[in-house]
Parts: structure tokens; C-alpha cells; sequence
């Protein structure tokens, strides 16, 4: 071995790696210039490195030693260029390797070109897997280069099925491989299922058939649902439910959906890359966890249910500000997070399905509470969020103590309302690319076809409910989409009327402010 790692002629003392950044769900592409210069030994790290960075020159040093390398006694500067990107964590410890070795005649510096690196270097020259790889890969992909990455990551790393994947799990490997000894095996493989889940049932459920209905439009339309009842109704178990009539990703959103939770670091189940997430975050859970944050921003709770669902349950017990942070995501479908150190954008288009009580003892009718009471309960919700809820529907109380009637689950209806929902996505992105919630208000005029009869009906209900423009605009496009189920290409009276009917809550408060 120690012939083989030879000096190649007259070396150039200086190199160049290609990596990537991590930027958000971008990976900017990074130049990871080394250069050897005579003097007194040192190593040297700029391009707005941060101290995760910095201490990659005592990382890849040991590697290169317990890798059977001699460390160059030179003075040493690494740049990562362009230096206006912020640098954080582990992934440049290869390419400085890598970089290293060229610049010191171990490897040609023909060996690097059109070759990407990215990767964390243990003491003994391992390579350590790096959050936030799926980004990197795809970036790879783009500009059509294979990735050398952690061998660890391959599982996460085979999601991009397109791209030309390297995974390496030491540095001695890596090297063998640009040396040409012995080549890295390509990645392995992935193949996206997209299996329901046969978990879930419909006839479980027992009554609240307007909930179902509420529910099945939502689904078919993508909108937005609060659930008002008092516990025990099934709210949470309506909102369960609601994944499984959603119709799976497609490879490229669920690459999104994978980006973020990569880019979050935590693990996602391949097996599940086709299907849709449903988030619950804790009523306890703050502004930051809910939109991201962090000094190195990172997503939170809305972005980790991008193409899903978000579920709030008992949605007035989360904090006013928590709440109102909701409000622009759910208008534009991303979140921007500024910090001094850097910004990322995330996605967030998400699906919010929220549950709540009433009132704070659970009951609209529990005489403990006087209606100024219930009220200020109620207006924990600001109204600017209430306006972005297209369907309140109502969950009351069964009058009768009943048992669902058990039924193998292949007769189950939920299959048949699934490809309901399903068929009426389809006319949706047939006819406008996209589900009806996520209409324009100057769409609405050539979509929502309305007869100028039904147009001066929905003028007046809207003014006698004092409803918003947004509202306004909502109310149509939940219209459109009860249209779209019974499979009418326009949109009569009795769809609008429907549609009027989800404003449970406006209706609740109204009433109790009359009092």
C-alpha cells in the first residue's frame, strides 16, 4: 500500500472539491479551495465558516494520519468559496480531505473534476453520515455529477433515484476509488410504493354523518376544517381518518417531504416516502416550534407537514402568538425564517384539520359559564385565522349509546370515499392543476361558474353574516368543490347554500355576542 500512495510527478500545491451547502431546502453549490505553501506549519479555515467548521482541521488532520497518510508540514488554507454562504456542521471535513490529498501529489487533480464530496470525518478516518443529504443529492443530480457521500446515508440517499450515488463509509475508500485500485458500488436502488393504508376504518365510526360529509369535501378539496364539539364526540377520530382519503404523493412532492425532514434530521421511514404525514404538535408547542427556528434555522411543525396534515387539537389552549403564526403559511404555503446568522425558506403547504370544545368546560349548554364567558373563550382565535378555516363544522353529541356493527375491513366504505375523493382531485388538476382551496380570487370568476341569480344569493348571505372578502372567496371555492362531487360543472344554489352551512363557529359567536 505504501507504493501505491505515491507523489504524482511534480504536484500542484493547490486544489479544488466541489461540495454543497445547506441553505433551507437549497444546497448551494461550494468551491473548497486548498492550497500548501511553504513556512511554518498551519492550518488555516475561511469563508464564513462557523465554529462546527472550523473544527474540521483537527478531524480531517487525524483522519489522514490514522488513514496511513503522511500530514503535509505545510501552511495550509482552506477557503470555501463563495464566502457570503454560511457554512455550518460536518459535511466539508471529505472534500477538505480530498482537497488536501490533491494538493499534496496523493491523488491527480484530474481525479476530482466533475466529482462531488460531502461528508463528516471521524478521528479514524470513518465517514460519518450528515444531516440534511437528500438537498445535496438532488443538487448533484441537477447538474448531472456523481455524489460520494456517507455510506450510512445510503437508504435516505437512494430516495433520489435518478441521481448517481457513491456511497463510501472510510476515507481509505474514497481514495482508493479516485486512485483507480478499487472503484466505489453504486447505491442501492429504491423503488416507491404507494400502499394504503388498511389500518383504518369509516363504519367504525358512528354517526356524525355531517362531520363525514365535512370531512370528504376537505379531502376533495384540499380546504381547511375546524371540528366544535364537546369531548367525546369523535373529533380526533374523524381527523385520523382524514390521511386515509387523502390520494398518495407524488414522487416529486414526497422528495419535497423528504427534503424537509432530512434537512430537519430526523428519520423518515422509506416505506412511507409515498405517503402523506399527519403532524400533532402539543397545544404546549411554541411559535418556534410550530414555523422553525433556531440559530442555524431549521423547519418546525408546519413545514414537517408540507403536501399533509397539521392537526391541532384543542386548538383555543395554543398560544395567541403560536396561532397568528399560522396565518401567512397558510395564505402563501411557505415560511421564511431570518436570523443574524443566515435565512432559509421552507415549504408549508399544508392541510390544517383542528379540533376544539365550545367553551372551556367542554359544553356550549354548561350553566357554570355565562355567555361573556364562553365568548372570551372563543375569541382566543383571532379572526384572521378563523377567515383562512374554509369548513367549521359542528360535532355534537349522539343522542343514543351505540356499538359500530363490526365488518370485514375489505367492505369497509372508506375504500369507496377514498376514490371518491381521488376522482375529484383528478377533475380538479384536469381542469385547473390544482385543488380548489389553492385557487386565486381572479380564478374563481372563470372556475366557480355561478348564475348571476345564485351570485346575488351568495351576495346576500355573505352580507347578512357579515362575512370577509376571504371568507367570501372561500365560501365559493367550498362550493365549487361540493360541485365537484356530484360531478356538475357549475355551481348551482344548493352548492353555495351547503357551503354557507360549514361556518359552525361564526355562527356560535354570533349568537353569544346577541346576548
Amino acid at each position: 500500500m505504501e507504493g501505491e500512495r505515491k507523489y504524482w510527478g511534480n504536484y500542484m500545491s493547490m486544489a479544488v472539491v466541489k461540495t454543497f451547502a445547506g441553505q433551507g431546502l437549497s444546497a448551494p453549490e461550494i468551491s473548497v479551495e486548498v492550497h500548501l505553501a511553504n513556512g511554518l506549519p498551519a492550518f488555516q479555515l475561511v469563508g464564513m465558516a462557523e465554529t462546527s467548521v472550523k473544527e474540521a482541521r483537527e478531524r480531517v488532520r487525524s483522519a489522514l494520519i490514522n488513514s496511513g497518510f503522511d500530514f503535509p508540514a505545510k501552511r495550509i488554507t482552506v477557503n470555501l468559496a463563495p464566502a457570503d454562504i454560511p457554512k455550518f456542521g460536518g459535511r466539508f471535513d471529505l472534500p477538505i480531505a480530498v482537497g488536501i490529498l490533491v494538493a499534496a501529489g496523493y491523488l491527480p487533480d484530474t481525479s476530482v473534476l466533475n466529482i462531488a464530496f460531502v461528508g463528516e470525518l471521524a478521528l479514524n478516518g470513518d465517514i460519518k453520515p450528515v444531516g440534511g443529504l437528500i438537498p445535496v443529492v438532488i443538487a448533484a443530480s441537477n447538474e448531472d455529477i456523481p455524489l460520494i457521500y456517507p455510506g450510512d446515508n445510503d437508504i435516505e440517499a437512494a430516495l433520489v433515484s435518478h441521481a448517481a450515488r457513491l456511497p463510501a463509509f472510510d476515507l481509505l475508500s474514497v481514495f482508493e476509488h479516485l486512485s483507480g485500485h478499487k472503484k466505489l458500488s453504486s447505491g442501492q436502488p429504491f423503488t416507491p410504493t404507494s400502499t394504503c393504508n388498511s389500518d383504518v376504518g369509516w363504519d367504525d365510526i358512528i354517526g356524525q354523518e355531517q362531520a363525514k360529509r365535512a370531512l370528504i369535501i376537505a379531502a376533495s378539496g384540499a380546504h381547511n376544517l375546524l371540528m366544535v364539539g364537546p369531548p367525546g364526540t369523535g373529533k380526533s377520530l374523524l381527523a385520523s381518518r382524514m390521511l386515509a382519503l387523502l390520494p398518495p404523493l407524488t414522487e416529486e412532492e414526497a422528495l419535497e417531504v423528504a427534503s424537509v425532514y432530512s434537512v430537519k434530521g430526523e428519520t423518515l421511514n422509506a416505506e412511507k416516502f409515498m405517503h402523506r404525514h399527519l403532524r400533532s404538535p402539543h397545544h404546549t408547542s411554541s411559535a418556534i416550534a410550530l414555523t422553525g427556528g433556531g440559530s442555524n434555522p431549521v423547519p418546525g411543525e408546519i413545514s414537517l407537514a408540507h403536501n399533509g396534515i397539521l392537526f391541532l387539537d384543542e386548538l383555543p389552549e395554543f398560544g395567541r402568538k403560536a396561532l397568528d403564526v399560522l396565518r401567512e403559511p397558510l395564505e402563501t404555503g411557505d415560511v421564511h425564517i431570518s436570523r443574524a446568522s443566515g435565512s432559509a425558506t421552507y415549504p408549508a403547504n399544508f392541510q390544517l384539520i383542528a379540533a376544539m370544545n365550545p367553551s372551556p368546560t367542554g359544553d356550549i349548554d354548561d350553566n357554570r359559564l355565562s355567555p361573556q364567558q364562553q365568548l372570551n373563550y372563543l375569541n382566543r382565535l383571532s379572526g384572521p385565522l378563523l377567515d383562512r378555516i374554509d369548513i367549521q363544522v359542528e360535532v355534537p353529541r349522539l343522542p343514543d349509546y351505540d356499538l359500530p356493527i363490526a365488518k370485514p375491513s375489505a367492505d369497509d366504505s372508506i375504500h369507496t370515499v377514498k376514490k371518491e375523493v381521488a376522482d375529484t382531485r383528478h377533475i380538479q388538476l384536469m381542469r385547473q392543476g390544482k385543488p380548489n382551496a389553492a385557487l386565486s380570487a381572479g380564478e374563481l370568476a372563470t372556475i366557480c361558474k355561478v348564475s348571476e341569480g345564485d351570485l346575488r344569493f351568495l351576495k346576500a348571505a355573505a352580507k347578512q353574516l357579515n362575512l370577509s372578502m376571504r371568507v367570501f372567496h372561500r365560501t365559493l371555492k367550498v362550493a365549487r368543490t361540493i360541485a365537484d362531487l356530484h360531478r356538475e360543472e357549475a355551481v348551482s344554489r344548493a352548492h353555495i347554500s351547503e357551503a354557507l352551512g360549514y361556518r359552525a363557529l361564526d355562527n356560535l359567536i354570533k349568537q353569544l355576542s346577541s346576548c
